[in-house]
Parts: C-alpha cells; structure tokens; sequence
C-alpha cells in the first residue's frame, strides 16, 4: 500500500512538473468555458442587418423602415431606391433578408387594399434567416393592424370589433440559397473543412519538433542551410498530400449527390492561400517549440473550437469583441466565408477578395516569422558543427 501511494504521488509530481501539460489540464477548461461561453452569451439574435428596398418613397414606407429600425432583432443597414444591385449590397453587409416596398405602397393602404411586400431571404443560415424573416412579418403585422384599427375607430367601429377585423399586408417570400435548408450542404462542408484544416495543424506539428527531438536537424542543415528552402521542404509534401484529401471530399459530394458545382477556380486559389496559412501557423509552433508532444498540443488547443469561432453556425456579429479578434487569426474563419459566398450564396468573385487577402495575411506573417527563427536556429546549429569539426 505504501508502494502505492509512493507510485501516486509520483505521478502528481510528474504532472505538475510538465508545464505544458499543467497548462492543458487545468486552463484548456477554463479557457474553452469562457471562450465558448462569450460566444453565446447572448444567447439570442440581435441587431441582424436587413437591406430595405424602398420604391415607394412615402412618409408611410419610411414610417415602415422606422418600424423596422426599432425592432430588437434587426437592424436596418441600408435603404435603396431599386432591387438593381440589392443582392451584391446584401452580400456586402452579411444581410439575410431584403424586404421590398413597392411603388403604390401607400395609396394600397390608403384605399384599403393589401400592398404586396417581397421578401428575399437568403436560407444559406436558417438561424439568421429566420429570425430577421419574423421580425420583418411581425412589424408588417403591427403596422397594417394599427392602421386598419384606427381606421375602423374613425367610423365609429367599436374597439373590441375593430381589434379583430384587420388584414395583414399580403407578403411573399422568395428563398434563395435554399439547398442549403437541407442540413448535409450545411454541415458537412463546414464539418470536413474543419477537419482539413486540423489534420493539417496536427501533421505540421511535427513537422521540425520531430528533427529536433530525434537529433535530425543537423543533417537537415547540412542538405539545405537556406531557411526559405527548409520551410518548402516541409510544407510542399502537406500541399501535395491536401489534394488527396480535397478529391475526397470531392468523392464524399458525389456519394451523397451534392451538387455544388462552378466557382471552380477561385475556390482553388482560396483553396490555395488556406493551406499556405494553416502550414505557416503549424511550422511556426513546431519550430518554436522542439517537442512533438507540446507542438501537437498547442495546435490541438487553436483548432478545436476554430469551428465555434468560425461564424459558420453563429453569427460573429453576436460575439463579443475579442472573440471575434481571436476568430480573424484562424483561418478556418475566412476559408468558410469564400466557401458559403461562392457556394452557398453564388456571390461574385470580388467578394471573395476580403477573405483571401485575410487568409493571405496570416500567411506572410506566420511564414516570415518562421524563417526569421528558422535563420537564427540554422545559424546556431552551423557554428556547433564547425566547432564539432575543429
């Protein structure tokens, strides 16, 4: 028993004696707790942008937007005189709905007819769409009610009967991106992109914390001295490896006949520029932390919750500040974003250009900063093996 427990406490002493592992063990819950938390704090939808069509241009249509503005749920971004180029300003705001006001608006109302409201909803979230589409249809509601009660009140209609004799405005909904109301064009693209990008963190960490821990780094300065050719040694096998990984996905899509078709090119370069940003961010932790064990762990804490943090599922403008600054350093960010534009919403190329670039971003630094290390690292590792030779 005294055996035991000597063997017990040894194993507390070992694992308060890893500080990596301490780290892990005891704030991966607290950091993930109030990481996750912040994330849904809210725990509703507020203040989602809408785009409002106004063709009317009546004090009764900018009575309607007024309506709108002080709605909890939405928030009006932008108000246009014409459909023409509504979609790309939808697109521009992160707008899940655009309501338009048709000329006649107001004489409809007037001469007791039922104005048509459009309703262009993009079903790409259901979340999102949903909520700015109920709170659209409950200000029609509250606005047509008010008016024909009032109405009725200045006839002498008594309240009671005035109250339960009103019309809603006739509105029609039109979804678009509406294959992705069906969950598995939703979900598992999100889910395996995901996964792509963590395989990719797990395998790149060990990427030079293996040389270092197995004592191989010295012969790998020996083959390439040069730190920009050491780093493509290492990433061009991940990058070669990616499109093995990308042609089944391609094979997933086939089996479950999703159709997800065009936008081929551009998704490519995006495609591209991700894996460029995921490997900088994996060759710099196993360059500055030369154990495999302490790199994988690392990368295991950035990638688990980047999905969370993606906005793919939870809007990011509901998240406080510093979580959606965290959120911008993934990657998975910004690579989800090019695929629900170009795949879910059909969106031009141009818009496309943010994300990339942002990818593009994470990428230049994280190298840059690599090579900086890997320099001085090659450096220190020449100057002992001339030392070794003298």
């Amino acid at each position: 028993m005294k055996k035991f427990i000597h063997l017990i406490n040894r194993e507390f002493r070992l694992f308060f004696s890893n500080n990596v592992l301490r780290l892990l063990f005891i704030g991966a819950p607290i950091l993930y707790g109030v990481l996750i938390g912040a994330v849904y704090q809210k725990g509703k939808i507020t203040d989602l942008p809408i785009i409002v069509v106004d063709q009317d241009q009546s004090p009764m249509s900018v009575k309607f937007i007024d309506m709108l503005e002080e709605t909890e749920s939405i928030e009006v971004a932008a108000v246009l005189p014409s459909l023409n180029d509504a979609e790309n300003k939808a697109i521009d705001e992160e707008a899940t709905v655009i309501v338009n006001l048709p000329n006649g608006f107001t004489s409809g109302i007037q001469q007791n007819r039922l104005p048509e409201i459009t309703i262009f909803v993009d079903a790409s979230n259901t979340l999102t769409s949903n909520t700015a589409l109920m709170a659209v249809n409950g200000v029609a509601m509250t606005m047509k009610a008010g008016i024909q009660i009032e109405s009725q009140l200045k006839k002498g209609v008594p309240e009671y009967i005035a109250a339960q004799s009103y019309e809603p405005f006739k509105t029609t909904i039109i979804k678009q991106s509406i294959r992705s109301g069906n969950y598995l064009y939703f979900m598992l693209p999100g889910v395996l992109l995901t996964v792509f990008q963590q395989v990719l963190l797990l395998g790149l960490a060990l990427t030079f914390a293996a040389e270092y821990e197995n004592g191989t780094f010295k012969d790998l300065v020996r083959k390439m001295p040069n730190p920009f050719g050491m780093l493509a040694v290492k990433i061009i096998p991940y990058m070669i490896m990616s499109i093995g990984i990308l042609l089944l996905y391609y094979g997933f899509s086939k089996y479950y006949n999703m159709i997800i078709g065009g936008a081929f090119w551009a998704f490519s370069l995006s495609t591209f520029v991700f894996i460029l940003a995921v490997c900088g961010i994996g060759v710099l932790v196993s360059i500055v932390l030369p154990n495999q064990l302490k790199a994988t762990e690392v990368l295991m804490v950035v990638a688990t919750p980047s999905f969370i943090l993606s906005g793919f599922t939870w809007p990011l403008s509901q998240m406080p500040a510093w979580v959606q600054f965290i959120a911008e350093l993934i990657p998975l960010t910004h690579y989800l974003k090019t695929f629900r534009l170009l795949y879910l919403n059909h969106a031009e190329i141009s818009h496309i250009y943010g994300p990339v670039i942002a990818m593009a971003i994470i990428a230049l630094v994280c190298l840059s900063l690599s090579a900086v290390i890997l320099y001085f690292k090659i450096r220190k590792t020449k100057i002992a093996l001339e030392e070794n030779a003298l």
